[in-house]
């Protein structure tokens, strides 16, 4: 009876005592595709938790949301978009999932290149936002101070943490961009000509003075036609471009058939929209321009 008791007091000492401080949960981002959901993991590591809607290998372009991306971004403490035209669909997204939180665009404060593109299906081009930015280092360190500066907002207790994250990986992107200059130094200017299915890689190209020559326009949708295929093809054997470039998210059958009739040789499969899964060739936004750089000069030497 008396150690019954005493256990019974025992029980109601412990329930009296404070609950053990549960660990703060994590803050949730929901990036638009896997480049921007890197950039997030490379300033936020073990803080935060990152995922992309568009998931790897997949082209955002043309993405669908499903019913489970709107229950994603209902947990979220910030949504990150590039901007620039590239992800409009997910303002509808957000509208439809209730969200109330913060929309970053990274892309804020990019000086946005005009690229040339086929209108509608007709031959003839009209000048529209290229949203690629991401393939210029310069504009990704434009990128990662969006980034530091909107999860300090988010997460104020984090600030010293993403601010010596987002330090380091600066770093990174004046190592990588210095290395992708040099590999292209190397390459008389006249050599440096390269084609590629869609015009995803103008900022690569007047960052590191490489001339593409592109299929279709900024986007990967659509078809092109026989007639822009035709000057295509004319232009290639004129200029005497030495490789045409796979993409991962593209018809590898356009790029052949471009090689097939100019005589360039296929070069190599280029990323440009999304990266690879862990056991791919691009699975960090830097392996993504380390392999595209050194895919495109040795396909120059």
């Amino acid at each position: 009876m008396l150690a019954r008791l005493k256990l019974a007091a025992l029980a109601l000492a412990v329930a009296a005592l404070p609950a053990a401080a549960q660990p703060a949960a994590k803050p949730k981002l929901v990036a638009t595709f896997t480049i921007l959901a890197d950039l997030a993991r490379q300033i936020g590591g073990d803080r935060i938790e990152a995922s992309a809607l568009v998931g790897a290998n997949v082209d955002a372009h043309s993405f669908a949301p499903k019913p489970s991306d709107v229950q994603s971004l209902g947990q979220a403490k910030l949504v990150v978009v590039n901007g620039l035209g590239f992800d409009a669909w997910a303002q509808r997204l957000v509208k439809t999932a209730g969200y109330k939180g913060e929309v970053l665009v990274a892309s804020a404060g990019v000086a946005p290149r005009k690229a040339e593109a086929e209108h509608a299906g007709h031959d003839h081009g009209h000048s529209e936002i290229d949203p690629h930015a991401w393939q210029d280092p310069a504009n990704v360190k434009i990128y990662v101070a969006n980034l530091r500066d909107a999860l300090t907002r988010v997460d104020p207790d984090g600030r010293d943490v993403y601010a010596a994250r987002a330090s380091a990986y600066l770093a990174q992107l004046d190592a990588v961009q210095a290395e992708i200059a040099a590999l292209f130094a190397a390459i008389p200017q006249q050599r440096r000509r390269v084609v590629s299915s869609h015009d995803a890689f103008g900022y690569f190209a007047r960052a590191f003075g490489v001339e593409f020559l592109a299929a279709q326009g900024v986007s990967s949708e659509g078809d092109v036609s026989a007639r822009r295929l035709a000057a295509l093809i004319r232009q290639i054997r004129t200029l005497k471009a030495p490789a045409v470039f796979l993409e991962n998210l593209s018809d590898p059958r356009l790029a052949e058939r471009i090689a097939r009739e100019t005589g360039a040789k296929i070069g190599g499969t280029l990323y440009s929209d999304a990266l690879t899964p862990a056991d791919g060739p691009a699975p960090t936004y830097l392996d993504l321009m380390r392999h595209n750089a050194r895919t495109i000069a040795d396909a120059l030497k």
